[in-house]
This record gives C-alpha cells, sequence and structure tokens, in this order.
C-alpha cells in the first residue's frame, strides 16, 4: 500500500466517524447507566400518593416485591420528597392537614422535605394563580399580612427542608394583586412570604419557581432588580411545553446560575414510557410531537431521558437537583375511569404498577 492509499483510508475513516456524529440526535449522547452524575436533591413529587393509597393500589420494586411507593422511591435513591400544599381544598386532599401528616412519614423515613405552597384553594400554574377564597376580598396590605401569618404557620408546623413561595409564579401569583403586571405588588406580596421563612425558620432553602425557559431572564431580573432574598431557581420543564430542545435547556439553567449566582435546579419534569392509554381519561402527554428527538416513548426511552438531564444538571456550576413530578399518578381509579389518571403513561411505573427502569435517576 502507497502512501497516498494509506492517507486515502485515513481520511475515508475521519469522514466516516464524522457522518456517524452527525447522524446522532442534536441532543447529548445517551448516558451510559453506570456513569454517575452526583445531585444533592434527588426528589420526587408524590403529592398524589395519599389519594391513591385510599384505592388500594398495589406498588412493586424493580424485582416485583409489592411495596409502598414511598419505600420504593427511597430504595431507589430518592432524598427528598415534595408536597404541593392547597390553602382550602374542596376535598382534604393537598390540604394542611394531609400534608402535615404525610411530611411527618416522609421525615420519619429520613427524607428531606420540600413544601410548594400554591396560595391558592386549587392548581396554581403559569395560566392559574387563584387567591384562596378566604383572602377574596383582601386589599393588597392586608393580603401580604395573610401570606406572612399563613406562611409561618406553614414553617412551624412542618419544618420543611426546601419551601417554594408560590408555583409556576412567570405571571405572579394571588391574582390579580400579585400579578407582574403590576411589580411592586407583586415583589411586596412575594417578599411577605419570604420574610415569613426567614423570621421563622431560617434553615429551609428558599426556591422560586418558573415554568420553562422563555422569559425566564426577565422574570429572575425582576427579582434581582428589587433585591428579592431567594436560594434556589427552580424550573419546571416538560418537552412538549417548553423547548424540545436540550442543548438550548442547558445554555438557560447554566446562565441563570451565572447571572444570578444562584443554585439551580429543575423543580418539576418528567417523561413517557408509552404513548398508551390504561384508563379512560385524556392523557396530557400522548403525541410523538410532545417528544425529544432520538428519545422514543418507551421504557428505556425513558431511562435515557431522565439519565441525560440528571448529567445535565450535574455538570452545571450551581445545577442542585431534579424532582420527578408525579412518578406515582398511575391509572388508579381503574381501567375504565375517565375521571382517573392524565398522567400514567408519564409515572416511573408501568401499567402493572412496577417500578420502571427510569426509577434509576433517583441511584445515589
Amino acid at each position: 500500500m502507497n502512501y497516498s492509499d494509506m492517507i486515502c483510508i485515513k481520511w475515508l475513516f475521519v469522514l466516516i466517524s464524522v457522518l456517524s456524529l452527525s447522524g446522532c440526535s442534536k441532543n447529548e449522547p445517551n448516558p451510559q447507566s453506570s456513569t454517575s452524575y452526583p445531585l444533592d436533591i434527588r426528589a420526587a413529587d408524590i403529592s398524589f400518593l395519599p389519594e391513591i393509597r385510599n384505592a388500594t393500589v398495589q406498588f412493586k420494586d424493580r424485582n416485583g416485591q409489592v411495596k409502598d411507593a414511598l419505600t420504593i422511591l427511597k430504595e431507589e435513591g430518592c432524598n427528598t420528597i415534595r408536597l404541593r400544599l392547597w390553602h382550602t381544598p374542596q376535598t382534604n386532599h393537598s390540604g394542611f392537614e394531609e400534608v402535615e401528616q404525610f411530611a411527618a412519614e416522609v421525615k420519619s423515613k429520613g427524607l428531606k422535605l420540600w413544601l410548594t405552597v400554591h396560595y391558592s384553594d386549587t392548581w396554581a400554574d403559569p395560566g392559574h394563580q387563584t387567591k384562596p377564597a378566604a383572602w377574596s376580598t383582601l386589599s393588597t396590605t392586608d393580603l401580604g399580612d395573610s401570606v406572612y401569618n399563613y406562611t409561618r404557620k406553614i414553617v412551624k408546623q412542618l419544618s420543611p427542608d426546601f419551601i417554594q413561595i408560590g408555583n409556576e409564579i412567570n405571571a405572579g401569583f394571588l391574582w390579580p394583586n400579585g400579578s407582574t403586571s403590576t411589580i411592586a405588588d407583586f415583589i411586596t406580596l412575594l417578599k411577605k412570604g419570604i420574610q415569613a421563612v426567614r423570621d421563622e425558620y431560617p434553615t429551609p432553602k428558599i426556591i422560586i419557581h418558573y415554568a420553562g425557559t422563555d422569559g425566564s431572564t426577565w422574570f429572575y431580573d425582576q427579582l434581582k432588580n428589587n433585591n428579592v432574598d431567594y436560594d434556589i431557581i427552580g424550573i419546571s420543564y416538560y418537552p412538549r411545553w417548553h423547548t424540545k430542545s436540550l442543548i438550548t435547556l442547558r445554555s438557560v439553567l447554566a446562565q441563570l446560575a451565572i447571572t444570578y449566582s444562584k443554585e439551580v435546579v429543575l423543580a418539576e419534569t418528567g417523561y413517557p414510557f408509552t404513548l398508551d392509554w390504561n384508563d379512560w381519561t385524556n392523557n396530557l402527554v400522548g403525541l410523538t410531537d410532545h417528544l425529544v428527538v432520538g428519545y422514543p416513548a418507551t421504557v428505556k426511552g425513558q431511562y435515557d431521558f431522565m439519565m441525560q438531564l440528571r448529567k445535565m444538571v450535574s455538570e452545571i456550576n450551581g445545577g442542585k437537583g431534579i424532582a420527578y413530578w408525579a412518578p406515582e399518578w398511575v391509572a388508579y381509579k381503574g381501567s375504565q375511569a375517565t375521571d382517573g389518571s392524565p398522567w400514567e403513561n408519564m409515572a416511573l411505573f408501568d401499567f402493572e404498577f412496577k417500578a420502571l427502569e427510569a426509577v434509576k435517576m433517583f441511584n445515589e
């Protein structure tokens, strides 16, 4: 073989390597299961579990052994439980009494407690921030006092390790008083909640929670410009509603951590292991358009996606943790229910309630 032939063969191998890399997803390659990506917070939001327990669902670990879902998650390495708290819900679910009892159980198992205070009687998110009915007629000044007293009571009685002042407060909370359309009032109410935490029990880390990446810089600029005192930036990330580019997500998270000198957590996330249904309740994520390229809705695809998120957060300077939202929200009302779970294909348990491979995302 002459020198010219050797050069041609060398460049052929280079070309093949480049083509192989370019054929991959634009998102980073899937991590190997043996790789360690250390995170301080490995959390699960299992706020539905008290209600699901009433339906006597038999969860199983990855070996098929029947166990409580909380026990399974802890054994897999979950070290923090995230619980939502509603002010006066129509049922007792996610109300103070239920959360207080569940929080005590969480702590008894040696797990950290992360409270998400919605400051509402029901779901609070970017499109819904309805004041509790008990506060509906209060002026902004009186509303601030109520926020302070309520938050201080929460911290005193539940002693959380982490606490969110509001849930996905992109456009503020306690509408209309606390809307970001009136920044001064929004900041005043936000600071009232924060002050209550600092005054009562300064140990908890305060998380300010934003949904998605679009507009996040503007939002956290408002906090910085108004000297809002908090510890952690929390970002919700779901490919269906937010960016499908993990490169964009990584860039935004890293920039937030640098710009505001804060730790960053993925406060909510999840991914489907199938696009099938296990009851007759419409699923929130159910189309291939809702997925990230390179991560199909399969058991392996779910695992690979969650490990990729964990890898990403662990590699960011200031990356603190990740929380899987509603891993226990299986089709607990039965296969014929039209008011069951719209999330059973996003759970970390299959349709037989057995833990999936993705539950290993919590492993220490």
